[in-house]
């Protein structure tokens, strides 16, 4: 028995009692057969000696899940009286085959400079296997299409994704967009057509979808699908627009601008040389030094401890009876700048100070603290009462702070590095230290206090 998907299909069955008592027998298709084939009827009863016919209709749907050729048919023809005596005639039924095709390309349209990337899915929709071509074409030379892969075996129901790489021949470097109509089929058994280079993505519109006119059954391919890429130039319009502003910038720059900056600033120079030598003239011949400029005098001072003497000053800032070298801030103040070191144990803790000496006051405005080892700890630093700061050891190697308004240390008072010593560290020999080792250096002006 021969059977199309989506038609129907008849056979006789005839059911005879050999037995020698009424006999009511139930029919049943079983097998691949029984989801698309009925019995009519499906019980008969007989009288000993005498038999009925009953019709089988098949009626396979087009669907790629009933699988084309032959298919094993059996009938359990059950007594009800002596089920022992259960027979079933087995026979056969062929589907024959058909063939659909469904393909899609996602997206419709794209846009690229150059080119850009398709997606073309493809469907067996019929129920044998298939050869799937995949070509491109459009009309001119315009464009160069490949997919990869370009051929491919679907099973029934089977479905697989193929990448279009469509790519122009040429760049369009200004002017406006061109939008390049292109088509897609997907066949069976066909040749394809030449490969082509990727793209580059722009955008995405809907799907094109396509699917195989009516069977015939015989192999073809789906509807053509269309495309679209939209070539867009390199450089746009506005991007024109843009350079041509810049450019008659540029020349009413070194037209009109330029010479007119020059030529005000040569004025301001000639002014300025003109006002520097008439107050040349008004001031005469003091000189530098004299009794209005003190500057570049130079004197004998105290050291920074307040005994001995101090250095020889040269410059803005020392006077006749002022401070040591370098010398700055008046009152007989001069530079200084002290050190404290400060060696601690492994878990202990540790602490240096600076005494100010009697008589004087140290105006601190900067202060450095070294970690060179990489200690792990605390370091608090305190200026007489005050604490200044704490900070930990391990997020820094080298710390200083600044002051605009110098912090006033008064006599006798301490300038005092507290350590705390949780791990040492490493120095640049490569060894771990046994203690923790800080330096603070404290700079300032060291000078005498008001009487």
């Amino acid at each position: 028995m021969t059977v199309s998907p989506g038609g129907t299909a008849t056979t006789t069955l005839t059911v005879r009692n050999d037995g020698d008592i009424v006999e009511a027998y139930t029919l049943e298709v079983v097998g691949d057969c029984a989801a698309w084939t009925t019995v009519e009827p499906a019980r008969v009863s007989l009288y000993p000696g005498t038999s009925e016919t009953v019709t089988l209709t098949f009626a396979p749907p087009r669907s790629h899940e009933v699988r084309a050729g032959e298919t094993p048919l059996a009938v359990r023809v059950l007594p009800a009286e002596r089920p022992e005596s259960v027979v079933v005639p087995e026979s056969t039924v062929t589907v024959e085959p058909f063939h659909e095709l469904r393909a899609e390309l996602e997206p419709r349209r794209r846009r690229g400079w150059v080119g850009s990337r398709f997606r073309t899915a493809v469907q067996n929709k019929g129920n044998t296997p298939v050869d799937v071509a995949l070509a491109g074409r459009q009309d001119g030379e315009d464009l160069r299409l490949a997919f990869t892969p370009d051929r491919k075996r679907l099973e029934p129901g089977e479905s697989a994704e193929v990448a279009l790489k469509v790519r122009a021949r040429k760049l369009i470097w200004f002017g406006e967009p061109v939008t390049w109509p292109f088509e897609v089929l997907a066949t069976e058994g066909a040749e394809v057509v030449e490969s082509a280079e990727e793209g580059t993505e722009k955008d995405a519109e809907p799907k094109a979808v396509a699917t195989s006119p009516v069977d015939d059954g015989q192999p073809g391919g789906s509807e053509p699908l269309p495309g679209e890429f939209a070539q867009i130039p390199v450089l746009p319009k506005w991007l024109l627009i843009v350079l041509a502003a810049l450019l008659a910038l540029l020349l009413v720059w070194f037209a009109l601008v330029r010479p007119a900056v020059q030529s005000t600033a040569k004025q301001a120079g000639t002014k300025a040389a003109q006002e520097e030598t008439e107050r040349g003239k008004e001031q005469g011949s003091t000189p530098p030094g004299g009794a209005e400029n003190p500057a570049g005098g130079q004197g004998q001072g105290t050291g920074p401890d307040g005994t001995g003497p101090g250095g020889t000053g040269s410059g803005p800032g020392s006077t006749g009876g002022g401070g040591g070298t370098g010398g700055s801030g008046g009152g007989g103040g001069e530079q200084a700048s002290r050190t404290i070191d400060v060696q601690t144990r492994a878990g202990a803790e540790g602490e240096g100070t600076y005494k100010v000496p009697a008589g004087k006051v140290f105006r601190v405005t900067d202060v450095v603290v070294a970690n060179f080892q990489g200690d792990e700890g605390l370091v608090t630093i305190s200026f007489g009462e005050n604490k200044i700061t704490t900070i930990a050891l391990e997020t820094f190697r080298n710390q200083d702070y600044h002051w605009v308004t110098p912090i006033q240390v008064p006599e006798n008072a301490t300038v005092t590095a507290s350590v705390t010593c949780a791990k040492p560290g490493t120095p640049a020999t490569g060894q771990q230290a046994s203690g923790c080792h800080q330096v603070l250096n404290v700079s300032g002006v060291l000078s005498d206090l008001a009487r």
